[in-house]
């Protein structure tokens, strides 16, 4: 007997196929032969389109489960002949099957009958209705099978025909054809709608082999069109940027790799970019690929699969291509209203998956009511700590992290990347679209990478989703615009202080592991209207290089139970993910002197103020309040914030000093300014009398001239006006000896 010869891998695989057909080509020519011993005359034209006398005569007389060919008898000697075929077509087969056996492999067609453990029918049925998707001349032979020339996919009856002996015995071959039987429960094989209706009964039900199965016999993945863009297979590599992310877990997950069955691993936390990286560690340490599913984006498609049916097909897949299935979103993903009910089928189809299994998700849901043998190992994801944050932004930066030295920074950055780190809660993937934001602001300025452009492009990578519920506010002003006395002035520079060396005194020093809760910084300005409680903001937010958020708090308190909550929580949780300085404005509206409870309205106010100092506690940034009457506080209140800062109406030395500084000096203005004499006379705030100046530099303009007395004097009628004040004229006039009069 000569050596067979040694085909080449790939070949061997559609070689294999082939000779599977060729055997399924003998059950064609059979039952083609026996329709025609029938005395079907193939010539007639209208043959499948019409019902003649002598058709219905012969279909009452057709024997039980029986076709219209397997109504006559074949001659022994041709039946043998088919036979022999048969036996044929088999040895080919098992030639394939020694030559892939030699080269220690399967081919795709025995991976794929090993994998959902078909029995030999299942394995006909599937080749069967795979033939059409290889071969188009299959679709004329089973239109002539089953009389119709519309009838190109085989239905369950000409399998049976083609698959079985005549007579009822061949019945329970249908239960192969079950819901959860393995070529349905795997989508092997799909039903296919026929003039828009999908329950014809079982035996009239066209079939066809799934495109995803037909593709991966023939060599490639091309996932189903109810996954379509929300599915990724990737071949993880050995990667520095995930040795440092999943870092802090790979001993623990090394440790349950090698549980046998592998467990069920449950990934949860508001670090996606984290989880992404453990998951394709893991599938390096498991040597798999990676079949990243997104079940929400799935949904969200509107496929009109079952998230049943979602996951199923996805676990399918990762079977298919041997990768370690990766089901993103997955707590997302179910009704919300049935969440609990519709997550039981779908962990039920997790843990009977043989293989290790991946689900992320933001929340961690138990698995409640489900059976299983498998261990479920729950991993939270938080964000970076500090530590962490610092090791990425140094990662990611690479060798130039060293260089960036603090000169280059923006005025209050001296901190440098440990500042960045501190301020910036960001998580790894974040921090690496930050740096990579960051060069092309620096190439586009033609320098080099400055902290500068890191803080801006941190700032642009966090949540920007808090602008829609609070109002953004640039900051403008820097240390020498803002006039008030040394005491707040210290004050304001030690709230920066403390935001700046956080990462010190709560981290390296210890005292963030059991002396304060969280690493925010609660702030409270009390002053009136226009004594400067924005500026200082902008001042302190400007120094740190954060975003500014101003919050009207008359605005989110609500006359409704409970509103008031929601509202304050929709802020608080966006403002968490956007490294944002609250500025709360009116927090008299809120904040004021907590009362005895008398009555419901009563208890509900002061459950609002315990809320939002909880709220203000949890919170990471900076928090400031501003309110204008100190005396409305709860002392409780007060003595739960960091820093008080007082904003003292100006006297007559600091107004001449807010007149000075707010006057910019590009507006030209005549020399006989007597500045002195207005900070004298009228007793304004610097809000104020920056709009004195405003309105006397829109008055100036319009004369074509420069801003003199008169535009100041009639500015500062105006603005008495405007606040409700009596108006002396004898404040608007001029000494003899100061020139004009208004």
């Amino acid at each position: 007997m000569s050596a067979e010869p040694n085909i080449p891998p790939t070949d061997l695989d559609f070689l294999h196929l082939q000779t599977e057909l060729a055997r399924i080509d003998v059950f064609i020519r059979r039952e083609v032969r026996r329709w025609q011993l029938a005395g079907q005359n193939p010539e007639d034209p209208f043959r499948g389109l019409h019902l003649s006398d002598a058709y219905i005569d012969r279909l009452v007389a057709r024997p039980f489960a029986t076709s219209w060919g397997q109504s006559v008898q074949m001659d022994p000697a041709e039946a043998g002949s088919f036979l022999q075929a048969e036996a044929s077509a088999q040895q080919q087969i098992e030639a394939v099957l020694r030559q892939a056996q030699a080269q220690g492999r399967q081919t795709r067609w025995q991976s794929l009958t090993t994998m959902f453990n078909l029995t030999r029918f299942e394995q006909d049925a599937l080749l069967v209705c795979l033939a059409p998707a290889l071969d188009s001349r299959y679709e004329q032979l089973y239109a002539y099978l089953q009389d119709d020339v519309t009838r190109k996919h085989p239905r369950l009856n000409l399998i049976l025909d083609l698959l079985c002996e005549p007579g009822p015995h061949r019945l329970p071959q249908m239960a192969f054809f079950a819901d959860e039987a393995p070529l349905f429960r795997h989508r092997l094989l799909v039903p296919i709608p026929e003039n828009g209706n999908d329950h014809l009964p079982l035996l009239s039900r066209p079939l066809m082999a799934d495109n995803t199965i037909v593709a991966w016999l023939l060599g490639f993945y091309q996932p189903p069109s109810a996954l379509a863009a929300n599915v990724r297979l990737l071949q993880p590599q050995a990667c520095q940027t995930d040795d440092l992310l999943a870092g802090p877990f790979r001993a623990e997950f090394s440790r349950m790799a090698e549980f046998s069955p592998p467990p069920v691993f449950a990934f949860y936390g508001p670090d996606r970019t984290a989880q992404d990286s453990a998951a394709r560690w893991l599938a390096g340490q498991f040597r798999r690929p990676l079949l990243q599913v997104d079940l929400a984006g799935a949904v969200t498609a509107g496929s009109g699969a079952s998230p049943r049916d979602l996951v199923r097909l996805a676990l399918r897949d990762a079977r298919l291509t041997g990768a370690l299935p990766y089901l993103v979103n997955w707590d997302l993903f179910l009704p919300a209203e049935h969440r609990s009910l519709d997550a039981q089928p779908v962990l039920a189809e997790i843990f009977s998956f043989p293989g290790p299994v991946i689900m992320a998700g933001q929340k961690k849901r138990p698995a409640e009511g489900v059976e299983r043998s498998r261990l479920l190992f729950w991993q939270e994801f938080p964000l970076p700590t500090v530590q962490q944050r610092l090791m990425l932004w140094r990662h990611f930066i690479g060798p130039e992290a060293d260089t960036l030295a603090p000169a280059d920074s923006a005025p209050g950055q001296t901190n440098g990347l440990a500042a960045l780190a501190d301020q910036f809660t960001l998580t790894g993937g974040q921090i690496k679209d930050a740096v990579v934001t960051a060069r092309d602001m620096a190439t586009r300025r033609g320098r080099s990478l400055r902290l500068e452009d890191l803080f801006a492009a941190a700032r642009s990578h966090s949540n920007p989703n808090l602008s829609t519920l609070a109002r953004k506010i640039r900051p403008r002003y820097s240390w020498s615009d803002i006039i008030l006395p040394p005491d707040s002035l210290a004050v304001l520079r030690e709230i920066v202080s403390c935001v700046q060396q956080r990462p010190v005194v709560l981290d390296e020093w210890g005292v963030g592991r059991k002396l304060v809760a969280s690493r925010g910084v609660t702030v409270l300005f009390v002053g009136e209207p226009g004594t400067g409680k924005t500026m200082a903001a902008e001042v302190i937010a400007a120094e740190l290089g954060l975003d500014l958020y101003k919050i009207d708090l008359s605005g989110v308190v609500s006359k409704y139970i409970g509103e008031t909550e929601k509202n304050l929580e929709r802020i608080f949780n966006e403002a968490q993910t956007s490294n944002a300085i609250l500025f709360f404005d009116e927090a008299d509206a809120i904040f004021g002197k907590r009362s005895e409870v008398k009555d419901a309205h009563d208890r509900y106010a002061n459950i609002e103020v315990s809320y939002l100092l909880q709220r203000m506690e949890a919170y990471d940034g900076v928090t400031i309040l501003a309110t204008n009457l100190r005396a409305n506080l709860d002392e409780a209140f007060t003595r739960r914030l960091q820093f008080v800062v007082d904003f003292p109406f100006p006297d007559e030395t600091y107004r001449l000093k807010i007149w000075q500084t707010l006057f910019p000096p590009e507006t030209p203005r005549a020399d006989n300014l007597d500045l002195p004499l207005l900070a004298r006379r009228f007793k304004l705030a610097g809000g104020n009398i920056r709009n004195v100046i405003v309105s006397a530099a829109y008055l100036a303009a319009a004369d074509g001239r420069q801003v003199t007395m008169a535009h100041l004097l009639h500015g500062l009628r105006r603005e008495l006006q405007k606040m409700g004040r009596l108006v002396d004229e004898a404040d608007l006039r001029l000494e003899d000896d100061k020139g004009e009069t208004p």
